[in-house]
Order: structure tokens, then sequence, then C-alpha cells
């Protein structure tokens, strides 16, 4: 009994210390977690300048991407119309040989029944639906060869118009979808736009300047360049300074690559106002290939594009806080760039 009594007492007692030491352990831990949930948050901070050029950056490309669609879309509303157009007139020249062969047919089945009861054939020939008017004539059987070819070449005239009239359906529904997509895409810069210029419009003056300034701060460089691509350049660089302006291709206000189209259409060379449509013009090149008034692309899918002016530097319409300026080749993300002699 004795020992029984000692046991327990010791059982007790390493029970006792231990509680004791995972106490102490936990009070240690909680002492070393609570200062950093207690960490204060200082409303009067400064700004994380390279956080806001970040976000800045990234809500402005946003909306030149957006920018972008809708001088893509614009391109092909115009293809579209002209398309449209062009189907248009040809259904009308259509639709004026079927009314012809219809008339010529009614006619013939007047002849044929002169002077007899022509009450089927008059239904047929006073048909102005074409194809009541068909059906009719497929139920008589009194009508000669010469009169099956008239038949035969009515019956293709038909077929084409509804055919025609079928394309006008379709392009006239691609043009309402991409205009519906145009005005998506208005929304989308309207919104970025503004969101960019309130991070902007909330920094002091010093730490606005630090976002805009960009990677290069000199003037405007002598440019080695002949032929069009000096004019080209040219032109381009006497736009510096100028605003950015959603787009626009001039003379007074530019987007990316509404300034691009200005540029080239000085020396002579025309570009879609697009900067993905650009990329597809012109000699590809790698970028240790680049010479002057080579068209660079930025971002994937492409949404930006500069003009290479040589040193590693390029002249682009950037952003509305900063327009047309001299920047560094790879400030932005590089997709590809072209030649365009």
């Amino acid at each position: 009994m004795p020992n029984d009594r000692l046991r327990s007492s010791a059982r007790k007692s390493v029970s006792s210390a231990v509680a004791a030491a995972f106490a102490v352990s936990l009070t240690a831990t909680l002492v070393t977690v609570a200062p950093a949930h207690a960490a204060p948050i200082d409303p009067s901070a400064a700004p994380d300048i390279d956080q806001v050029r970040a976000k800045v950056e990234r809500l402005f490309h946003q909306a030149e991407a957006a920018n972008e669609l809708v001088n893509s879309a614009r391109i092909r509303i115009r293809r579209t119309n002209a398309t449209l157009g062009a189907l248009r007139a040809d259904l009308t020249r259509q639709s004026a040989e079927v009314e012809r062969l219809r008339s010529a047919v009614a006619g013939s089945l007047v002849e044929q029944y002169q002077g007899q009861s022509i009450s089927t054939a008059g239904q047929v020939a006073l048909s102005g639906d074409p194809s009541s008017f068909i059906d009719g004539l497929s139920a008589m059987s009194a009508y000669n060869s010469q009169r099956g070819e008239v038949m035969s070449q009515y019956t293709v005239a038909l077929d084409r118009l509804k055919l025609r009239e079928k394309a006008v359906t379709e392009e006239a529904a691609a043009l309402a979808k991409t205009k519906k997509k145009l005005a998506a895409n208005k929304s989308v810069i309207d919104e970025k736009a503004a969101a960019a210029k309130a991070q902007l419009d909330g920094l002091e003056a010093k730490q606005r300047e630090a976002i805009l300034a960009g990677d290069y701060s000199g003037g405007i460089p002598d440019v080695n360049a002949t032929g069009r691509a000096a004019t080209a350049i040219k032109y381009a660089l006497a736009q510096v300074g100028k605003p950015y302006v959603w787009g626009a291709a001039g003379p007074s206000s530019f987007d990316c690559s509404g300034l691009m189209m200005a540029a080239w259409g000085a020396a002579g060379v025309g570009l879609p106002h697009s900067s993905r449509a650009q990329a597809g013009y012109g000699t590809p090149v790698s970028q240790s290939e680049l010479r002057p008034g080579d068209l660079v692309f930025y971002y994937s899918p492409i949404s930006h594009v500069g003009m290479y002016i040589g040193s590693g530097l390029i002249v682009n319409a950037e952003n509305p806080s900063v327009g047309v300026k001299i920047t560094g080749l790879n400030s932005m993300p590089y997709a590809g760039a072209v030649h365009l002699g």
C-alpha cells in the first residue's frame, strides 16, 4: 500500500510538471505571435510607388487593349458595310432578273391560253409570289420545251436570289454583332482609364512625376535613316509631346496605332488603324535585326505598337497620362517587330 501511494504521488507530480511546461510553452508562443497580429496600420503612410505604378500601367494597358479591339472592330465594320452594299446591289440585280423571267413565263402562258379559259394559267401568271408562281407552273403540263427552258432559267434565277437574300441577312447579323462588341469595349476603355486617372490623382505631385517619368529623359535624338523610313521617323518624332486620345490618328492627337498609321502614311505606306492588324504588314524581324522605322509590338495578344528609332529606343503614343513620347525598347512586354522598307 505505501508503494501504491508513492507511485500515485509520483504520477501526480509528473502530470503537474508536464502541465506547467505546456503552459509555459503556450504562453511563450502567444507572446511571440500576438505582436505580429497586433501591429498597428498607419493610415497616413505613403503609398508604395512601385505598386501604384504597376496598377496604373495595368489599368492603362487594359484600356488600350480594349481601344485596339475598338479600332479592329471599326475596320471590320467598314469592310462589312462594303460587303453588305455589294450584296444588296447584287440582290437588287438578281431580283430584277427573277421578275424579268417571271414576266416572260407569265406572258408565254397567257399567249398559249389565249381565247381559252385561263383560270389556272391566269392564276399562275398573276401570282406575285415567286415561290407560288413556280409551284403553279410545276402543276401545269401545258407548256412546250421552249417554255420549259424559260421555266428552268427562272428556277435557277430564283435559287440565286434566295442565296443572295441569305448572304445579306448573315452579313447584316455579323455587322450588328461587331457593333455590339465595339460598344462593350468602349465601356471598358472608359472604366479602366478612369480608374487609372483616379490612382494618379490620389498621389502627390512628386509621386505622380516619378511614375510618369519613364525610362528616358533625353531630348529628340538624331536618327540615322534613309528613304521612306526617314520620312516616317521624322513625322513620328515631330509628334512627341502631343496628347494620347483613344481612336485618334492625328494631326493633333494619337493613339498608338494611329500614330504609326499617320507616320508611315506620310511616307506613302498605307496601314490599318489597329496594332494587331499592323503586325501582319511588312517582313517580321527579330529584335537583333531591328532598324530605325521598324514597327515594334507589345503584349500578348498584341495591343500596343511603337516605332524603333535606334539606340534601344522607340517613339510611341503611350497612354493618356504621358501622350506621345520616347521610351526604352523593352519598357513593355516585347512581342515582335516588322520591317516596312
